[in-house]
């Protein structure tokens, strides 16, 4: 499954330019730029993050997964889904990123109460800003991060790190380097 879904990022969710191009969201340019919807929105790369996801959290107690809003939705809700298929269910959650100004104000969503462990799970991570906010507010509502999951790792800026400090364990599905490797070997 983790091959053919590096075969689905590289096709259709990765760009390489000799020169920096692409401008990311901290505001440097780079070579690369992973547009990872185009593979996390798309019916087998659903199916196949979904089971890699839910490998990597089978084995943890765990009420929910969930992360900052857009980036995480659709990996969260795929994980979800074969966690049911599994017979082993855990809820999704979506964090935004801004409390909603009406009704609830719930900053997160989902079915989670104070006092539940979590998975924080994000699509690309180059600063781990997105996946540390996501932290802070998983925080904030008194839930437990056992575990962060990422779809890419960029394997820059020290993000990795930067989310080691805030979570006990990382893992990503995919790094740059294999798709970078890949990308070289089909040239």
């Amino acid at each position: 499954m983790k091959e053919r879904l590096k075969e689905l990022i590289l096709e259709h969710a990765f760009r390489y330019s000799e020169t920096p191009s692409f401008k990311l969201v901290h505001g440097g340019m780079s070579q690369f730029y992973f547009d990872c919807k185009r593979v996390t929105l798309d019916p087998e790369g659903q199916f196949l993050i979904g089971n890699l996801v839910f490998n990597e959290i089978r084995d943890i107690e765990i009420q929910a997964i969930g992360g900052l809003t857009l980036g995480a939705d659709p990996i969260a809700c795929a994980a979800a889904h074969t966690s049911w298929i599994e017979r082993r269910p855990v809820q999704a959650f979506v964090v935004r990123k801004e409390p909603k100004g009406h009704g609830t104000r719930n900053p997160i969503e989902g079915k989670l109460a104070a006092g539940d462990r979590v998975v924080v799970v994000d699509d690309v991570v180059t600063t781990g800003g997105s996946t540390l906010k996501a932290i802070a507010a998983c925080r904030e509502a008194g839930l437990e991060v056992v575990k962060v999951v990422v779809l890419v790792d960029r394997q820059e800026m020290n993000g990795r790190e930067a989310i080691l400090k805030e979570a006990p364990l990382l893992t990503a599905l995919v790094t740059r380097n294999e798709i970078m490797d890949l990308y070289h070997r089909r040239k």
